[in-house]
């Protein structure tokens, strides 16, 4: 995955930049997901993982090419205060399969289990 910034621009009223990158995803074929372009945007523009928000990733018909929208804030209070809910949560770290297993409750044996016993 090779993501390369097209344009960057400082908004001095909400304390933020804003980024429009492309992103060519050959070697790991699908388009990649918001963490991980998260990951890679808070590198190239040298600042927390917390500050960066990617507001949307679009790949192109037929092409392993994307593009998108990211912001990149100067406080976390900044961020909280401007980000929609519903954007700051697509962008959370994707939950570990055993935290979303251990949350389930044990299944009862059923009927035919018990008879074999």
């Amino acid at each position: 995955m090779k993501i390369k910034i097209v344009s960057k621009e400082q908004n001095p009223l909400l304390k933020r930049k804003e980024v429009t990158f492309r992103i060519e995803h050959d070697q790991n074929g699908g388009t990649p997901t918001r963490f991980e372009v998260r990951k890679e945007l808070a590198t190239l523009l040298k600042t927390d993982l917390e500050l960066v928000y990617v507001k949307y990733i679009e790949t192109k018909t037929g092409a392993m090419v994307a593009v998108g929208e990211a912001n990149a804030y100067e406080s976390i209070e900044q961020a909280n205060l401007i980000e929609p809910k519903h954007l700051i949560a697509r962008n959370s770290p994707p939950e570990k399969p055993e935290e979303a297993e251990e949350s389930q409750t044990p299944e009862e044996p059923t009927e035919k289990e018990e008879e074999e016993s």
